[in-house]
Order: structure tokens, then sequence, then C-alpha cells
């Protein structure tokens, strides 16, 4: 009987061993799930304005926990594809802005010669991002980042703070098909304690006598 007793304690010393060691390693995975990079996929979309037709493919966002690791900070890459198909736009000429003080507008875009695409993200801090904060844009009191593509911008951000990433632009010289597509390009966060939106949007002008303004919005998205 002693010598069972032995055995039965020997097995039950191994199976509690094999039993901590899997609680380890679940707490080790469940740390690493934590901090893992998250996957976001979004829908396209499609807008029709005056002499246009915007659509958005292939979206989507890679969101993960900034480097700094100080709670104020997180990363997200972004993919898509947006284009723009013109039917009526005049010959144009690209030339000087024509926004505050010769200068590109604080809402993204700009009349300067030519129509153009312009798209990119907008970065919202505590804050909801609704179809009306690119005209938001307009008063001046949002600022504008730009991020070449593939390349990497970097946001200071504040509560109640919204702020463009401008991707990159094209200009429509004749009516055609004009697209932009980026990939894993790199934004940022910094100075947010709080939860963190973001939103992609393409604008299209059409400069002449008929100027029209088109906007496509993406899905938002939680960066954290």
């Amino acid at each position: 009987m002693s010598e069972n007793r032995t055995n039965g304690l020997r097995t039950g010393a191994r199976i509690a061993g094999i039993g901590a060691a899997a609680a380890v390693a679940i707490g080790l995975f469940s740390t690493g799930a934590a901090n893992a990079d998250a996957f976001v996929q979004l829908p396209d979309g499609t807008k029709t304005g005056p002499g246009v037709t915007i659509t958005r493919t292939g979206e989507h966002a890679v969101v993960s926990p900034s480097m700094a690791d100080n709670g104020l900070g997180r990363v997200v890459w972004v993919s898509g594809n947006a284009s723009a198909d013109v039917t009526d736009t005049p010959i144009g000429a690209v030339g000087p802005n024509n926004g505050q003080n010769n200068a590109a507008g604080t809402n993204n875009s700009s009349t300067h010669g030519a129509s153009q695409i312009n798209t990119g993200y907008i970065v919202g801090c505590q804050i909801g991002i609704s179809d009306g904060a690119l005209t938001a844009g307009l008063s001046g009191g949002v600022s504008l980042s730009s991020a070449n593509i593939g390349g990497s911008v970097s946001l200071n951000i504040g509560p109640g703070q919204v702020k463009f990433v401008q991707i990159d632009s094209k200009d429509i010289t004749a009516p055609g098909t004009y697209s932009v597509e980026y990939q894993d390009t790199e934004m940022q966060i910094q100075g947010c304690g709080g939860y963190a939106q973001a939103r992609a949007y393409t604008v299209v002008e059409i400069i002449g006598n008929n100027y029209s303004k088109t906007t496509l919005y993406g899905q938002p998205f939680s960066i954290g």
C-alpha cells in the first residue's frame, strides 16, 4: 500500500505540474492576444456626384499598440484603393493653389487649375466622426497632416480633436478614370488617452462654371 500510495502521489504531482504549466501557457497566450495586432476589414463604397462616380475598394486596417507603451498612443496601417470615373470636367492645367493664403485648403482639397481626387483619413480622439466632419474642416479648425503612399505620418491629437491625414491626391486634367492605391500607410497616433476612431474619405473636385465637390466616406473604425 505504501508503494501504491507513493506512486499515486508522484502521479498526482506530475498531473499538478502539467496543469500548472498549461495555466502558465494559457496566461502567456492571453497576454499575447491582448497585445496582438487587430485586423479590420472594411466595406467597399461608392458615391455618385455631378460628373463623377467615386469608388473605394479593398480597404482594410491593422491596429497595433504603440511602441511607446504609454497608454496614449497606437499605430494603424491602412490600405485601400480609391478611384474616380470622371465623365464631365473642363480640360485643366495644374496651377497654384487657391486655398487660404494660396495654400492647400484645410478640408484636404483645393481648386488649383485642375480637377482633383484626394483621399485620406479623418482621425478623432474621444469624438465620433460623423458625415459632417469633413465639412467642419472648411472652418480652418481642423489640422492637416500628409503621408506618402506606403509612408508614415505621426499625429499628436488630444481629446475632442479631429485631424485629417492626406494619403495622396491626383490631378484630373481631362475626363477619364483616375485612381489612388495605397498599401500599409502608417499612422502613429499619440496624445489620445481615450478611445480613438478613424474614417476614410475621398474627395473629388470638379472645376469650371459648374463647380462641384463630391465626398465618399468610409466606415468608421476603432483604433483603440
